[in-house]
């Protein structure tokens, strides 16, 4: 039976136009960006297979173009869909911090930073650049390593934060490992930079460790 012969309001999109968004199972959400299903499988049926096939939502969204085409009823051109969602996704977050104080939106912050480096399959160092008002200014990434470290220069950090014109910054990168716990070599790097960023002014407001499944706060654990 094809979708649009089911009761209406137990289609995926008429459900998510009733009930929002979050009433949506993975399935029903994957079926809605897929629109259709291949033969003899409805939308609904193709999203269940693709998500036992890769292990759920997430390792399907994260798999590069070549993972991601060999698929049932993928390909380029829903591999090329998929990325402007989730970069439409990441700019928006974007778009909120700059309008706001980071440091009344810790949970943005975090959601913001594991969007650009949860996935990434060696280790990143990058740096929030903020004004006076903690607004963001950009987000770039400076320094990449391999899966377990990254050779972080405070020099180099200072020069960006001083061509940025940044008044405050908020330190971030990746354990590859998953596991969110900082480091001693962490902590070090973070204490050479606040001393650093200090004799030119800039304050250090938080350094964030971001893991598979969580982001931990220097700041939060009282570190800064």
């Amino acid at each position: 039976m094809s979708i649009a012969q089911w009761p209406e309001a137990e289609r995926p999109r008429e459900k998510l136009l009733s009930r929002g968004p979050n009433a949506l199972s993975d399935a029903e959400l994957l079926a809605i960006f897929l629109r259709t299903g291949c033969a003899g499988k409805s939308a609904v049926d193709l999203a269940r297979d693709l998500l036992l096939r890769f292990g759920g939502l997430r390792p399907l969204l994260e798999a590069d173009q070549d993972e991601f085409c060999q698929g049932q009823g993928l390909g380029p051109a829903k591999y090329a869909q998929l990325q402007a969602v989730l970069e439409m996704g990441r700019r928006h977050l974007s778009a909120n911090m700059s309008e706001g104080e980071l440091l009344t939106s810790p949970d943005l912050v975090r959601r913001y930073l594991s969007s650009h480096l949860r996935h990434r399959p060696q280790e990143v160092f990058a740096v929030l650049f903020l004004d006076s008002q903690h607004r963001l200014l950009t987000y770039e990434e400076l320094f990449f390593g391999t899966i377990d470290s990254a050779n972080v220069y405070p020099r180099e950090v200072v020069k960006a934060t001083l061509a940025r014109n940044a008044a405050a910054v908020i330190l971030a990168h990746n354990h590859p490992s998953g596991v969110a716990e900082p480091s001693d070599a962490d902590r070090r790097i973070t204490e050479r930079l606040q001393k650093a960023l200090d004799l030119v002014g800039v304050r250090v407001l938080d350094h964030m460790v971001v893991g598979d499944a969580e982001v931990v706060s220097f700041a939060e654990r009282g570190w800064l």
